[in-house]
Protein backbone atom coordinates (compact mmCIF):
# COMPACT_ATOMS: atom_id res chain seq x y z
CA UNK A 1 0.00 0.00 0.00
CA UNK A 2 3.19 2.39 0.12
CA UNK A 3 3.09 3.55 -3.44
CA UNK A 4 -0.75 4.79 -3.19
CA UNK A 5 0.40 6.55 0.11
CA UNK A 6 2.84 8.33 -1.16
CA UNK A 7 0.96 9.27 -4.07
CA UNK A 8 -1.69 11.12 -1.78
CA UNK A 9 0.69 12.74 0.27
CA UNK A 10 2.96 14.62 -2.35
CA UNK A 11 -0.20 15.38 -3.52
CA UNK A 12 -2.15 16.54 -0.31
CA UNK A 13 1.67 18.79 0.33
CA UNK A 14 0.71 20.84 -2.72
CA UNK A 15 -3.16 21.11 -2.71
CA UNK A 16 -3.32 24.33 -0.33
CA UNK A 17 -4.83 27.13 -2.68
CA UNK A 18 -2.20 29.74 -3.82
CA UNK A 19 -3.02 33.49 -4.50
CA UNK A 20 -0.49 33.67 -6.83
CA UNK A 21 -1.87 30.96 -9.03
CA UNK A 22 -4.64 33.02 -11.33
CA UNK A 23 -6.84 30.13 -12.25
CA UNK A 24 -8.74 26.67 -10.98
CA UNK A 25 -7.35 23.27 -12.13
CA UNK A 26 -10.78 23.51 -14.38
CA UNK A 27 -9.75 26.75 -16.07
CA UNK A 28 -6.02 25.56 -16.63
CA UNK A 29 -7.17 22.40 -18.66
CA UNK A 30 -9.75 24.38 -20.61
CA UNK A 31 -6.95 27.01 -21.45
CA UNK A 32 -4.22 24.17 -22.28
CA UNK A 33 -7.24 22.09 -24.46
CA UNK A 34 -8.14 25.35 -26.36
CA UNK A 35 -4.21 26.22 -27.30
CA UNK A 36 -4.02 22.65 -28.41
CA UNK A 37 -7.07 23.16 -30.40
CA UNK A 38 -8.62 20.35 -28.35
CA UNK A 39 -11.99 22.55 -27.98
CA UNK A 40 -13.73 19.02 -28.85
CA UNK A 41 -12.39 17.71 -25.41
CA UNK A 42 -14.34 18.69 -22.28
CA UNK A 43 -13.29 19.05 -18.72
CA UNK A 44 -15.46 17.39 -16.24
CA UNK A 45 -16.07 17.21 -12.64
CA UNK A 46 -15.82 13.78 -11.16
CA UNK A 47 -15.72 12.03 -7.95
CA UNK A 48 -13.94 8.84 -9.58
CA UNK A 49 -10.24 10.18 -9.59
CA UNK A 50 -8.91 12.32 -11.81
CA UNK A 51 -8.70 10.69 -15.57
CA UNK A 52 -8.97 11.25 -18.77
CA UNK A 53 -11.43 9.24 -20.74
CA UNK A 54 -10.19 8.59 -24.64
CA UNK A 55 -14.03 7.36 -25.26
CA UNK A 56 -16.04 10.26 -24.03
CA UNK A 57 -12.74 12.85 -24.92
CA UNK A 58 -13.24 14.36 -21.51
CA UNK A 59 -10.67 15.62 -18.94
CA UNK A 60 -12.18 14.61 -15.30
CA UNK A 61 -11.20 16.21 -12.21
CA UNK A 62 -11.70 15.68 -8.81
CA UNK A 63 -13.53 18.25 -6.77
CA UNK A 64 -10.16 20.24 -5.56
CA UNK A 65 -8.52 19.98 -8.93
CA UNK A 66 -11.48 20.80 -10.51
CA UNK A 67 -12.37 24.13 -8.42
CA UNK A 68 -8.69 24.41 -6.14
CA UNK A 69 -6.05 27.14 -7.44
CA UNK A 70 -3.25 25.02 -6.15
CA UNK A 71 0.21 23.75 -7.91
CA UNK A 72 -1.41 20.09 -7.24
CA UNK A 73 -5.01 21.16 -9.41
CA UNK A 74 -2.70 23.01 -12.29
CA UNK A 75 -0.25 20.52 -12.46
CA UNK A 76 -2.52 17.24 -12.55
CA UNK A 77 -4.82 19.15 -14.85
CA UNK A 78 -1.83 19.36 -17.13
CA UNK A 79 -0.96 15.93 -16.66
CA UNK A 80 -4.33 15.10 -17.95
CA UNK A 81 -3.90 17.30 -20.62
CA UNK A 82 -0.95 15.47 -21.72
CA UNK A 83 -3.63 12.03 -22.46
CA UNK A 84 -5.64 14.60 -24.36
CA UNK A 85 -2.39 15.34 -26.69
CA UNK A 86 -1.64 11.67 -26.85
CA UNK A 87 -4.90 10.74 -27.92
CA UNK A 88 -5.07 13.59 -30.59
CA UNK A 89 -2.13 12.26 -31.61
CA UNK A 90 -3.04 8.42 -32.08
CA UNK A 91 -0.38 7.22 -29.73
CA UNK A 92 -0.44 4.07 -29.71
CA UNK A 93 0.23 2.53 -26.07
CA UNK A 94 -2.75 4.86 -24.82
CA UNK A 95 -4.98 3.32 -27.56
CA UNK A 96 -3.61 -0.20 -26.07
CA UNK A 97 -3.92 0.93 -22.82
CA UNK A 98 -8.06 1.75 -23.05
CA UNK A 99 -8.44 -1.75 -24.32
CA UNK A 100 -6.73 -3.57 -21.69
CA UNK A 101 -8.40 -1.36 -19.26
CA UNK A 102 -11.17 -2.44 -20.18
CA UNK A 103 -10.12 -6.23 -20.17
CA UNK A 104 -8.55 -5.40 -16.44
CA UNK A 105 -12.14 -4.92 -15.06
CA UNK A 106 -13.54 -7.78 -16.75
CA UNK A 107 -10.47 -9.84 -15.49
CA UNK A 108 -10.91 -8.48 -12.09
CA UNK A 109 -14.69 -9.31 -11.63
CA UNK A 110 -13.86 -12.81 -12.87
CA UNK A 111 -11.51 -13.67 -10.49
CA UNK A 112 -13.08 -12.72 -7.70
CA UNK A 113 -16.04 -15.04 -8.98
CA UNK A 114 -13.34 -17.90 -9.66
CA UNK A 115 -12.03 -17.48 -6.45
CA UNK A 116 -15.18 -16.83 -4.21
CA UNK A 117 -16.66 -20.15 -6.39
CA UNK A 118 -13.50 -22.50 -5.41
CA UNK A 119 -14.76 -23.47 -1.71
CA UNK A 120 -18.26 -24.64 -3.62
CA UNK A 121 -16.85 -26.62 -6.29
CA UNK A 122 -15.06 -28.61 -3.62
CA UNK A 123 -18.75 -29.92 -1.88
CA UNK A 124 -20.05 -30.40 -4.82
CA UNK A 125 -17.06 -32.01 -6.74
CA UNK A 126 -15.45 -33.94 -3.51
CA UNK A 127 -11.44 -33.61 -4.47
CA UNK A 128 -9.24 -31.48 -3.58
CA UNK A 129 -7.50 -30.68 -7.01
CA UNK A 130 -10.99 -28.51 -8.01
CA UNK A 131 -9.87 -26.44 -5.31
CA UNK A 132 -6.53 -26.24 -6.46
CA UNK A 133 -7.52 -25.22 -9.75
CA UNK A 134 -9.50 -22.77 -8.86
CA UNK A 135 -7.26 -21.03 -6.59
CA UNK A 136 -4.51 -21.33 -9.27
CA UNK A 137 -7.05 -20.15 -11.95
CA UNK A 138 -7.69 -16.84 -9.84
CA UNK A 139 -4.46 -15.86 -8.87
CA UNK A 140 -3.37 -16.28 -12.63
CA UNK A 141 -6.65 -14.18 -13.74
CA UNK A 142 -5.84 -11.06 -10.59
CA UNK A 143 -1.86 -11.60 -11.74
CA UNK A 144 -2.95 -10.61 -15.17
CA UNK A 145 -4.46 -7.67 -14.05
CA UNK A 146 -1.53 -6.61 -11.99
CA UNK A 147 0.83 -6.98 -15.36
CA UNK A 148 -2.04 -4.91 -17.55
CA UNK A 149 -1.92 -1.96 -14.79
CA UNK A 150 1.90 -1.87 -14.32
CA UNK A 151 1.87 -1.96 -18.85
CA UNK A 152 0.06 1.33 -18.45
CA UNK A 153 3.55 3.18 -16.35
CA UNK A 154 4.84 4.28 -19.59
CA UNK A 155 2.01 6.07 -21.07
CA UNK A 156 1.06 7.72 -17.66
CA UNK A 157 5.40 8.56 -17.99
CA UNK A 158 5.13 10.51 -20.89
CA UNK A 159 1.68 12.18 -20.20
CA UNK A 160 3.64 13.14 -17.81
CA UNK A 161 7.38 14.24 -18.52
CA UNK A 162 7.17 14.39 -22.36
CA UNK A 163 3.91 16.36 -22.50
CA UNK A 164 2.74 18.36 -19.69
CA UNK A 165 5.92 19.14 -18.06
CA UNK A 166 7.49 20.87 -21.33
CA UNK A 167 3.84 22.54 -22.05
CA UNK A 168 4.36 23.80 -18.15
CA UNK A 169 8.20 24.86 -18.47
CA UNK A 170 7.66 26.82 -22.22
CA UNK A 171 4.58 28.31 -21.33
CA UNK A 172 6.34 29.70 -18.18
CA UNK A 173 3.11 28.75 -16.21
CA UNK A 174 5.15 27.76 -12.92
CA UNK A 175 7.70 29.51 -11.66
CA UNK A 176 11.27 28.22 -11.35
CA UNK A 177 11.00 27.53 -7.67
CA UNK A 178 7.86 25.53 -8.20
CA UNK A 179 9.28 23.37 -10.54
CA UNK A 180 10.85 20.93 -8.45
CA UNK A 181 7.37 20.66 -6.57
CA UNK A 182 5.88 20.20 -10.22
CA UNK A 183 7.93 17.56 -11.11
CA UNK A 184 7.04 15.46 -7.66
CA UNK A 185 3.68 15.95 -8.64
CA UNK A 186 3.84 14.67 -12.24
CA UNK A 187 5.92 11.73 -10.90
CA UNK A 188 2.89 11.01 -8.39
CA UNK A 189 0.30 11.60 -11.25
CA UNK A 190 2.60 8.69 -13.49
CA UNK A 191 2.79 6.55 -10.25
CA UNK A 192 -0.81 6.10 -9.90
CA UNK A 193 -1.34 3.02 -11.81
CA UNK A 194 1.62 1.60 -9.78
CA UNK A 195 -0.34 1.93 -6.57
CA UNK A 196 -3.26 0.38 -8.63
CA UNK A 197 -0.93 -2.80 -9.39
CA UNK A 198 0.26 -3.06 -5.57
CA UNK A 199 -3.55 -2.74 -4.48
CA UNK A 200 -4.28 -5.62 -7.12
CA UNK A 201 -1.36 -7.41 -5.53
CA UNK A 202 -3.06 -7.03 -2.14
CA UNK A 203 -6.18 -8.37 -3.52
CA UNK A 204 -4.26 -11.78 -4.44
CA UNK A 205 -2.79 -11.94 -0.79
CA UNK A 206 -6.18 -11.77 0.72
CA UNK A 207 -7.78 -14.46 -1.09
CA UNK A 208 -5.35 -16.56 -0.45
CA UNK A 209 -5.42 -16.31 3.12
CA UNK A 210 -9.18 -16.23 3.18
CA UNK A 211 -9.04 -19.57 0.73
CA UNK A 212 -6.39 -21.09 3.22
CA UNK A 213 -8.89 -20.48 6.25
Amino acid sequence: MLPGVWVRNVIARHSADRPDIPGTGGQFARHLLDEMRLQHVKVEETNLGDHYDPEAKAIRLSPPNMHGRSLAAVVIAAHEAGHAMQDATGYGPLQARTRMAKQAIRIEKLGAIVMLAAPIMLVLARTPHVLLFEVVAGIVILGMSIAMHAFTLPVEFDASFRRALPVLQEGRYISDKDMPAARSILKAAAFTYVAAAAMSLLDVARWIRVLRM
